[in-house]
């Protein structure tokens, strides 16, 4: 499932959200982990792209279908509104980031992940740094997926997005607070796959930031997925057991459309 990695992300980001962490020892999944707006919307992304359904039509539907899942209160507003009459709201927060990793996996050459990505803020969030955002992380998981290094994507997003990603984590963590912008939280979840060494170890870390955490360990995720092509025996048993049967469903169809290899450890 080419975005298992970042629904787990979610999840298990989910209880932490607003509960803080000393360090990366911290208990992966408990009775109260659930899946959130990330989760909902990357699927919304996902159908999408299966079903040549444009992204504001399927973004602004699983919205609704799945309400009280964390939504931001503009995008809430954009949701209660008859669907001609929402437009876009000028938004730089990282809802355009956390829902883009399917469209790293499905699109063959870097031009392409570009302007899908775009497409697929646009309905939302249309400002610069919301479309950048989405951009940064699809292109992220594409690099990731098709062999480059740590290395070359570090560079590739440097020299493309202006991101700063020479800092730490540890580093980071000495100023950072709470932020839902892509700016403040984009470099962030790709400086957490950078400095990882496996993929549970990039939600550890993305977690461990005491931010935004669902939404940083699925941007984190999903690249780091893409990159390892290893997943926790644990993680995808209990990521897919929190799902309900339609989005299963969904995955498993987006397995089978753009068949990608990873193994379960």
């Amino acid at each position: 499932m080419p975005m298992i990695g970042a629904i787990a992300g979610d999840i298990i980001g989910s209880i932490y959200e607003w509960d803080e962490v000393e360090n990366k020892d911290f208990i992966i999944f408990d009775d109260f982990s659930i899946f959130t707006d990330d989760s909902v919307l990357t699927f919304a992304i996902a159908d999408s792209i299966i079903n040549d359904i444009p992204y504001k039509k399927t973004i602004h539907k699983y919205g609704n279908d799945y309400p009280q899942r964390g939504y931001g209160g503009r995008f809430l507003n954009w949701l209660t509104l008859d669907f001609d009459d929402a437009k876009p709201y000028d938004s730089f927060g990282n809802g355009s980031g956390m829902r883009v990793s399917p469209i790293g996996f499905a699109f063959k050459n870097i031009n392409d992940v570009l302007e899908v990505a775009k497409q697929s803020a646009l309905p939302t969030h249309n400002h610069p740094e919301g479309i950048k955002g989405a951009q940064a992380i699809a292109a992220s998981v594409f690099w990731a997926n098709n062999g480059h290094s740590k290395e070359e994507i570090k560079k590739n997003v440097i020299e493309k997005f202006g991101y700063d990603l020479n800092r730490s984590i540890d580093q980071i963590k000495t100023t950072y607070k709470f932020d839902v912008t892509c700016q403040g939280s984009v470099p962030e979840a790709i400086i957490a796959f950078l400095e990882s060494t496996d993929y549970e170890d990039s939600i550890r870390l993305a977690i461990s930031l005491n931010g935004d955490s669902d939404t940083i360990a699925c941007m984190t995720g999903g690249i780091a997925q893409a990159f390892y092509k290893k997943i926790p025996q644990f993680i995808h048993d209990k990521t897919r057991e929190s799902l309900p049967p339609e989005f299963i469903t969904l995955l498993d169809k987006f397995e089978e459309k753009y068949v990608i290899k990873y193994d379960l450890i």
